[in-house]
């Protein structure tokens, strides 16, 4: 009998899995929380609530002082950390960083304002959205139109000056009732300058191309810059 040792490699978060089996709610939102208090941010209203209770990782080992993390480890965190606020897969990220390094300024802002404006991204600024999840829910169930035109695809981005509102027929339905009377507001961050929102009309618009500075994101992009250039 032998064992061979492995390299240890990055492992994916539990909600981003490509099972086809479902995951019930409550589930989801165990593993949301857990995922938080591991990168010590809230990624939605609920884990906010179980941070402030219990401020430390999740396990037997949470309350442990740990050794201090290798800069490999400190960057793979923050990377972890925007991938997780954005709720996006490791390829996605990936792409979006190539882009945003052949674009022209700071690599690590350019990559944020791109992925300030997926379109699931807007609907949870302008607090149409209570949570990224909910958010692709309406995109993917087609209740989403930018200018008029029906749009399914979270990834979209949107560009400044369109208009991103709810399909008419789909107002009706309590999970927008909730949303245009305000119910969202209060435990999300506040309204960015980029955005022009009607949230009674169930409506936003993006008046500009988002500045690093102004998007509600924990995250030390230059940490990211650093992780994606080494490999």
């Amino acid at each position: 009998m032998f064992c061979v040792r492995m390299r240890a490699r990055e492992q994916p978060f539990p909600l981003f899995t490509d099972s086809k089996e479902p995951v019930s709610t409550k589930s989801r939102t165990r593993s949301k929380t857990r995922l938080s208090r591991a990168l010590g941010i809230a990624l939605t209203p609920k884990a906010a609530k179980y941070l402030e209770k219990r401020p430390y990782a999740p396990g037997e080992h949470g309350r442990t002082k740990r050794k201090q993390d290798s800069d490999y480890a400190v960057r793979l965190r923050e990377k972890q950390r925007l991938r997780a606020q954005y709720g996006i897969r490791e390829a996605q990220l990936k792409i979006q960083f190539e882009e945003a390094r052949k674009a022209a300024g700071l690599t690590g802002e350019n990559l944020v304002e791109q992925l300030e404006m997926r379109l699931d991204a807007i609907l949870v600024r302008s607090a149409i959205a209570r949570t990224t999840a909910q958010s692709r829910q309406m995109i993917v169930h087609r209740h989403i139109l930018v200018d008029g035109q029906l749009v399914d695809r979270p990834s979209f981005r949107v560009k400044p000056g369109q208009l991103v509102h709810v399909k008419a027929k789909s107002e009706g339905m309590e999970i927008f009732q909730v949303a245009a009377a305000g119910g969202h507001v209060d435990v999300l961050p506040k309204t960015p300058g980029y955005l022009e929102v009607e949230i009674d009309k169930l409506q936003t618009r993006l008046v500009r191309r988002p500045k690093r500075a102004e998007v509600p994101v924990t995250c030390e992009v230059q940490l990211v810059v650093e992780y994606y250039a080494a490999r």
